[in-house]
């Protein structure tokens, strides 16, 4: 066999594997499921330096300025936050055997509809790879095996996490239950294609690989899409509420899905245009792509080094680094009709007072999370109190927004009789 072959051929074994542990681990007590997360939990904090060592080898590879370094990047406080992360996950209360529906019908039959795991979750993800710990927990605690298909950029810090996890599964005999398939990009047909062995796919990452799965996949797909974010200050807008909701959203960590890439702002607060973005200048550094309403009001209160005229391609797109667009507009519809245009439905905000704009801006945007005079940054499973999350769906079928251990079930009719036969 040539390489190509032998790789499809690992592969095939690994899936057949993880199909196999899918159905032990759909009667697995969930106080087994429970031991291997607080195991692997463990494992990570005594392990710290082997982890850190095999994620300096990937960031070795990657230029410092590259907006996926901060995504890559782990350290201890990071890998602290993850184990925590893995005892709340094992401390929350199981998706599965949830009664949804129970009923007899007049012939005597009886039916429940009971939640169930999906079985086997193929995540296809690129260089973060805290994601190898999160989706693992969310997949196991719902009793779900995981296909983990990551990037060549967390190569080394994938492989490293990987064996962890196979050790904490070890000692439960469920190795099957977490397969890494290889980095290498050939390895993505295949996985895409493993319908017999996958029962959903779900991609995490840039806008490129999502369309690329989605319009390549014989597997069905949930889409966790890139986040276009906006936020629009509105006539009514507190100013000290709008300048520290926009420099968290787009100052806290630029490089993930929630961040703000472009503000909206009405026509007649353009004067307050310098001081919402006076900290963004002086503490942050942030390049600000202005158009010619917005241009005028920061030229010569915004650092000209960092101010520059935005153009056509400045809209709609998701910066994942210190640089964000600006765009003046005469009122609330205006603004909807820019989200509407632009957004990829991840997470949009408003700042204002008037209720009657707040209720429209909420009820008339569609996108998987809409917030008043708050952060986006808290578009995320931990801050929704799911514990972790899997990623943040911006499609509307199965699941929507953060995605923890609910949205990764399904379900299930039971039906019992006593000999029932249907008439003909």
């Amino acid at each position: 066999m040539n390489a190509a072959q032998v790789m499809e051929s690992e592969i095939t074994s690994g899936l057949e594997s993880a199909r196999e542990a899918a159905r032990n681990l759909a009667v697995t007590p969930e106080k087994v499921l429970n031991g291997i997360l607080l195991s692997l939990a463990d494992l990570a904090e005594k392990q710290t330096g082997m982890i850190l060592a095999a994620n300096a080898e990937d960031l070795s590879r990657m230029p410092a300025d590259d907006p996926k370094y901060d995504r890559l990047l782990l350290n201890p406080g990071r890998i602290k936050q993850i184990c925590n992360d893995l005892r709340k996950v094992a401390g929350l209360p199981s998706p599965l055997g949830r009664i949804l529906e129970a009923r007899s019908l007049p012939n005597g039959l009886n039916l429940t509809k009971k939640t169930v795991p999906l079985g086997v979750i193929g995540i296809v993800f690129e260089s973060r790879p805290n994601v190898t710990f999160d989706v693992f927990a969310l997949t196991l605690k719902s009793g779900n095996a995981t296909v983990l298909k990551g990037s060549r950029d967390a190569h080394f810090s994938n492989l490293a996490i990987h064996e962890l996890i196979r050790k904490a599964l070890s000692d439960y005999g469920l190795e099957g239950a977490c397969f890494l398939a290889p980095s290498e990009r050939e390895a993505l047909p295949v996985i895409l294609h493993a319908d017999r062995h996958i029962d959903v796919i779900i991609p995490r990452g840039s806008q490129g690989l999502i369309d690329f799965v989605r319009e390549n996949s014989s597997v069905p797909v949930i889409e966790t899409g890139a986040g276009v974010v906006h936020i629009y200050f509105d006539e009514s807008g507190d100013p000290e509420k709008g300048r520290g909701v926009i420099e968290n959203a787009k100052a806290r960590r630029v490089s993930v899905c929630n961040a703000l890439d472009t503000l909206l702002i009405h026509e007649r607060r353009l004067a307050d245009l310098p001081h919402l973005l006076g900290r963004l200048d002086t503490e942050h550094q942030c390049e600000v792509y202005a158009d010619p309403e917005s241009y005028a009001a920061l030229a010569g209160r915004y650092s000209p080094e960092r101010l520059f005229r935005a153009g056509q391609g400045d809209f709609g797109r998701e910066f994942l680094s210190m640089k964000m667009s600006v765009k003046c507009v005469k009122d609330l519809q205006e603004a909807l009709d820019h989200i509407a245009r632009y957004s990829s439905r991840h997470s949009e905000a408003v700042i204002a007072e008037d209720p009657q704009v707040v209720a429209d801006f909420l009820n008339k945007v569609d996108a998987a999370v809409v917030y008043a005079n708050a952060s986006t940054a808290f578009t995320d499973g931990a801050q929704f109190g799911l514990g972790a999350e899997i990623g943040i769906s911006t499609q509307k079928l199965h699941a929507r927004g953060p995605m923890g251990l609910q949205e990764l079930t399904s379900y299930k009719w039971i039906v019992t009789g006593d000999g029932h036969v249907r008439p003909k």
